[in-house]
């Protein structure tokens, strides 16, 4: 699940365990101060408050990279944190003693970033609001289009983007002359995506969706002007503005994009990139500690997998193992993009009855599994789109499906990461939580949020799946992928591996086609750090687990450690243990 905005969040108040039921009530200023801190945070993003649900600000559209923005962010962050430190923190309650240290670590990590020039790069292919927005503008993700009012005020908000997009070119500009500029490759990848959303006929383009599903019961006259305003929106403000970032970027930028592939490359590179890692990990390991894991990592699956090679009777290498699996035609069953859909969709009722026995909760939010849009699946990886807590919007599992007949397997791995018991049961069991502030229901550090993705895929046996030895083997397979980024993304940003080299490397451990490898890589090179998330956190609560059932023995219990997990939504994985380390004391 990729986020573009780092958010925060936690459950707990409707779990007996260490609830804030339990103990009492913090000060009303102590509340007031998390509110206040929630509702300016999403001022200053709100799109990010749209995509959670708070919908009072759906028609903004900030340049919210420059910097004169990042002072104002500064300034916000120093406020509240100099607030939050006025609070003892041993006079709150477990719940707010949460609060206090998630709040506390948020906002000095933050502050450490902000000064950053990282800005001088705003968006790439794989991140940024031009993508964004026209997955909010297709109507079918966070943007709402239920009443008059939503469809005007995504005018105002689409309609901001001209500035936006400008902004963006100007910061490209500071990047050239500062030498701060995005990789060659990467730049021959946004060129295309651009022009993408170029449509001579207003009709055909993403951002008409709205008008073609538009409620029966608007009043004629509405539907006659905003189909109007739509049209023009669309010839007069999206199409220039995606034409203008096409042509400078070809023109323009291309021609002195450079051609290393890592920050180390760039003026203070790599303390972008040690940041990049604080804030993604949530750990003090360095990048030669996850480096270094990541060659242990890789070495062991790597055995797993011999072992489901002598399982299956293939006679070759591992190597020649990784072909067959990537080549075989038995592999690639499918003909439409449905039946891979519906192999997917197979998946949630193999796995129902065994979910009850362990999980104490489930979301109310229910989910669908969708094709990825056309206009990205190309460079997309899998994604979890959370829904809206409410229930009027569920959350989505995206599948990327260019081509269906070269298409593999539906993976059970990756439903159970993005989908169940994975991405949708940890985000949404939390943003339902109401009685959470707000800061901690709606959003996330990374390396939980992908660390539990990556747990799920754990629990595969246990869940019943994985009795197809090559299904297994794919679950090997994502693993190891993840073990591979560890050694991949330090080896770009630190080492100074080239893009070749990590390609190779990438290969060379995983069953993956080149093409995959290509564009995995290019995501790393673009998104530094990222990709650490996964095993960094996978790792830890893999370790939690292992830890409580030595201690606790015939008293450990799945469901209850599951529910401990998962009751305090997304954490710092220090924290994390602390917490963790409580809750073990009192079983």
């Amino acid at each position: 699940m990729k986020l573009t905005t780092p958010i925060v969040l936690l459950i707990t108040s409707l779990f007996p365990v260490l609830s804030s039921a339990q103990s009492k009530p913090a000060p009303e200023n102590f509340v007031v101060m998390l509110d206040g801190y929630y509702d300016e945070g999403a001022r200053l993003s709100p799109v990010f408050a749209t995509v959670n649900g708070d919908n009072r600000f759906n028609d903004q559209l900030p340049v919210d990279f420059t910097d004169s923005y990042r002072k104002t962010l500064i300034a916000y962050n120093k406020k509240f944190l100099t607030r939050l430190l006025t609070f003892n923190r041993q006079h709150l309650n477990q719940n707010d003693q949460l609060s206090y240290d998630i709040l506390k670590w948020r906002l000095e990590t933050t502050l450490k970033g902000l000064s950053l020039r990282d800005n001088r790069m705003p968006f790439n292919q794989f991140q940024g609001l031009p993508q964004f927005l026209a997955q909010l503008g297709s109507g079918t993700t966070g943007q709402p289009f239920k009443t008059v009012k939503d469809y005007d005020n995504w005018l105002k908000r689409a309609g901001a983007f001209a500035a936006w997009s400008d902004s963006a070119i100007l910061y490209f500009r500071k990047g050239m002359k500062e030498q701060i500029v995005l990789p060659k490759v990467l730049v021959l990848k946004m060129i295309p995506q651009l022009e993408s959303m170029i449509a001579d006929d207003p009709r055909k383009s993403i951002f008409y969706g709205p008008v073609n599903n538009m409620p029966a019961d608007f009043p004629d006259a509405d539907k006659a002007r905003l189909a109007s305003a739509y049209t023009t929106l669309i010839r007069q403000t999206i199409v220039p503005s995606y034409k203008k970032l096409a042509d400078f970027l070809k023109t323009e930028y291309l021609p002195v994009a450079r051609s290393s592939s890592g920050w180390s490359a760039l003026p203070d590179g790599k303390k972008m990139y040690a940041f990049q890692v604080l804030q993604i990990t949530t750990t003090q390991q360095t990048p030669e500690d996850i480096y270094q894991t990541g060659l242990k990592e890789v070495k062991r699956i790597k055995g797993e997998m011999e072992k489901v090679k002598a399982a299956v009777g293939f006679s070759g290498d591992l190597n020649a193992f990784f072909h067959y699996l990537q080549t075989d035609p038995k592999f690639f069953p499918y003909k439409t993009p449905d039946e891979v859909l519906t192999d997917y969709r197979s998946i949630e009722p193999k796995i129902a009855a065994v979910l009850k026995k362990m999980f104490l909760h489930s979301p109310k939010t229910g989910f669908e599994v969708r094709a990825t849009e056309a206009f990205r699946a190309a460079t997309s990886a899998a994604q979890y789109f959370p829904g809206a807590p409410d229930g009027s919007r569920p959350g989505i599992f995206y599948v990327p499906i260019v081509d269906a007949t070269k298409t593999v397997t539906a993976r059970e791995s990756l439903f159970i990461h993005e989908a169940v018991p994975g991405h949708h049961y940890q985000v949404m069991l939390q943003r339902e939580n109401d009685s959470l502030p707000a800061f901690r229901r709606f959003g996330g550090f990374t390396a939980y949020i992908e660390g539990w993705g990556l747990y799920a895929e754990s629990l595969g046996k246990e869940l019943g799946l994985y009795k197809d030895p090559y299904q297994y083997m794919r679950a090997l397979g994502d693993e190891i992928h993840r073990a591979i980024r560890l050694v991949v993304d330090v080896g770009l940003h630190e080492k100074g591996w080239t893009r070749e080299q990590a390609i190779q490397y990438t290969i060379d451990n995983e069953p993956v086609e080149e093409q995959r490898a290509i564009s995995e890589t290019e995501r790393y090179m673009a998104i530094p750090a990222q990709a650490l998330a996964y095993k960094t956190g996978g790792l830890k609560i893999q370790a939690l687990r292992a830890k409580y059932e030595k201690q606790l023995g015939s008293r450990f219990n799945i469901a209850a450690f599951h529910d401990a997990i998962l009751k305090d939504g997304s954490l710092p994985l220090d924290i994390l243990e602390r917490k963790m380390d409580a809750w073990a004391r009192l079983q």
